[in-house]
């Protein structure tokens, strides 16, 4: 039997955009906060605002976290793949590498995605379209952001290893949280869920590890920083990424890499003014070609259009032979 790969619909990628923006201003926010307390609070801090302000909406919609072992159990597997390594290595990373290579190596998650899709599920196989798209996409985050952001590429291995290995760890997250379309849950419930037994790992191994309250308290522009990335880039995000994981798998949902890069140019120019450049244009054709070729549609149209084209040639040389006989 043939499998049927997943696609999105228009209120999808509507979602997939929006998550993009909240997932782009991460990493400013992580940029900021860093420069004043330690990467593994900053990711404390983050999940746990994050489940503060989930269960208490979780409260206010009348609903409520699941006892059974097997829900939790996902939920910490979740938490370890989704927040607990990725969020720890990204904000390490970003105080040895430029946030310009970061988000290039990020951008490889779709690479792993497809790859761990084709051999772990049945209904996202890997396709030479969808090769190509993705192809066409990663060329494209690295044409917008710039070819010189890899100049810097093997000064800090470590570092960009750690995104890499962020990069797989969130490809691994997406296919695992399938899993919870399965058991029932809700996309609110699934979000606080794994958010929260992040926050019950994450907020001792900081407090023990970092001692931040022997630091000095961080100003108001880093508190800022740190709810912006608590509230916005990750309550409100991971609501919007479970509802679009449950409908359109994993591959499609983790294309939102490639287009976080084209929010926060996008953003650049239309809020502070920045310039837009040929190569930011020249990366959003190449992302926009590489969305078109995964989600598939557009290239199937085009093939309908070039075979309705092709029919009435053939059929005039059809035409032609049936008198000539």
């Amino acid at each position: 039997m043939t499998e049927r790969n997943v696609s999105m619909g228009a209120l999808e990628w509507a979602l997939v955009v929006i998550l993009s923006i909240l997932w782009g201003g991460s990493f400013f926010f992580v940029e900021v906060a860093v420069s004043a307390l330690a990467p593994l609070t900053v990711v404390a801090l983050r999940v746990g605002l994050a489940a503060l302000a989930l269960n208490l909406l979780v409260l206010t919609m009348g609903q409520k976290l699941p006892r059974q072992r097997s829900f939790w159990l996902a939920f910490f597997t979740m938490g370890l793949l989704n927040n607990m390594v990725p969020f720890t290595l990204i904000a390490w990373s970003q105080t040895h590498v430029s946030s310009g290579l970061a988000s290039i190596l990020n951008a490889t998650t779709p690479f792993f995605t497809v790859l761990a899709a084709h051999y772990l599920t049945r209904d996202e196989k890997i396709t030479q379209t969808r090769l190509w798209g993705v192809a066409l996409g990663f060329a494209g985050v690295v044409v917008m952001i710039g070819v010189g952001a890899l100049a810097g590429f093997g000064t800090d291995t470590m570092a960009q290893l750690a995104v890499l290995i962020a990069a797989i760890a969130y490809a691994c997250a997406g296919i695992f949280g399938r899993r919870f379309r399965q058991l029932g849950s809700s996309p609110l419930v699934t979000a606080t869920g794994q958010v929260t037994a992040s926050a019950i790992v994450l907020i001792p191994l900081a407090a023990a590890t970092d001692q931040p309250w022997r630091l000095p308290p961080p100003d108001v522009h880093v508190w800022g920083a740190v709810i912006g990335v608590a509230l916005l880039s990750t309550a409100l995000a991971y609501i919007l990424y479970f509802r679009v994981l449950a409908t359109a798998g994993a591959t499609n949902l983790l294309l939102v890499t490639f287009l976080i890069p084209v929010s926060a140019i996008l953003l650049g120019t239309t809020v502070l003014g920045e310039q837009l450049e040929p190569g930011h244009l020249g990366g959003m054709a190449l992302i926009g070609s590489g969305l078109a070729a995964i989600d598939g549609r557009p290239v199937q149209a085009l093939r309908r259009v070039w075979r309705l084209r092709r029919f009435p040639v053939r059929s005039l040389f059809r035409d032609q032979a049936d008198r000539s006989d």
